[in-house]
């Protein structure tokens, strides 16, 4: 874990995922009591018996990804000669097209908060700068004070593996956080020394949990009957934006996609949508 901390800079949640995901191949070996280090057969059966219990292909993909992580760190430490999974192919998981909302949504669910009370405008600011700039709700609660900019309008955020990004701020986004800042978070904070941008009633940094109960007590308030994650967001603002003609690249980059194939998926959104228009509008449909 020190390695994939330090040297691959891997967020906290994922680092969970790997040990979680080893944890449960461990005591698989141990409940056969197969001795260590486990033959390619072995793991096979290991992968089989996760299908077996019902576990999805692509928790099924994830958990071979660790153990090839895992192995060929140990054979790049010379702690094995032969890496076992190296032969060993798992299930290609089903990509799914992501939850959007569409625009009368995203509205209702940002006009949803009290812009009079502190709660409301840090809510306001929240909700109106993950639409503006697609972050992730993580690097949305680490973000500090200084690493936003009226002035400029643009924030700094850090993507996985501490990649540090900048992103342009729209001016809803900004007229919201500068009513935060001027009154919502003064009243918010105990400690004058709080750096966290995002403060809860406690004035410390809000937690994902946190912002996850806010979220939902606003789609209930909003009236949406959809599915709402706090993923929603960062996937209505790619594909609105794509659909809107901005540039694949553009898009890509803040994001902080590594991949652009992983922006593609939101082509093929957009262009979900526009068969779904078609065959609403037009009367040869």
């Amino acid at each position: 874990m020190h390695y994939l901390q330090v040297e691959k800079a891997l967020s906290p949640n994922t680092l969970d995922a790997y040990r979680r995901d080893l944890e449960d191949f461990a005591r698989y070996l141990e409940g056969r009591q197969v001795p260590f280090p486990p033959t390619r057969h072995v793991i096979t059966e290991y992968l089989f018996s996760l299908a077996q219990q019902g576990r999805k292909a692509s928790t099924i993909a994830r958990r071979l990804a660790s153990l090839k992580s895992y192995f060929q760190f140990l054979q790049r430490e010379g702690l094995l000669s032969e890496d076992p999974t190296a032969l060993v192919e798992g299930p290609k998981a089903r990509r799914r097209l992501p939850q959007v909302l569409d625009v009368a949504a995203v509205d209702r669910l940002l006009e949803s908060p009290s812009p009079d009370t502190p709660a409301g405008q840090r809510d306001r600011a929240m909700l109106e700068l993950l639409y503006a700039t697609g972050m992730r709700v993580s690097e949305l609660i680490h973000l500090d004070v200084e690493d936003v900019s009226l002035e400029m309008g643009f924030a700094r955020c850090w993507g996985k593996g501490s990649k540090e990004r900048i992103v342009p701020m729209g001016s809803k986004a900004m007229e919201a956080l500068s009513r935060y800042l001027a009154e919502g978070r003064p009243r918010l904070i105990r400690d004058a020394r709080e750096t966290a941008l995002f403060v809860n009633h406690r004035g410390r940094r809000l937690t994902r949990q946190g912002f996850w109960k806010i979220l939902k007590g606003y789609v209930r308030k909003a009236g949406l009957t959809q599915e709402v994650t706090p993923h929603s967001l960062r996937h209505s603002f790619a594909t609105h934006l794509l659909a809107g003609g901005a540039d694949l690249r553009a898009v890509q980059e803040m994001l902080g996609h590594a991949d652009i194939s992983t922006t593609q998926i939101y082509t093929h959104l957009t262009q979900q949508l526009s068969r779904q228009q078609y065959a609403k509008a037009h009367p040869r449909a």
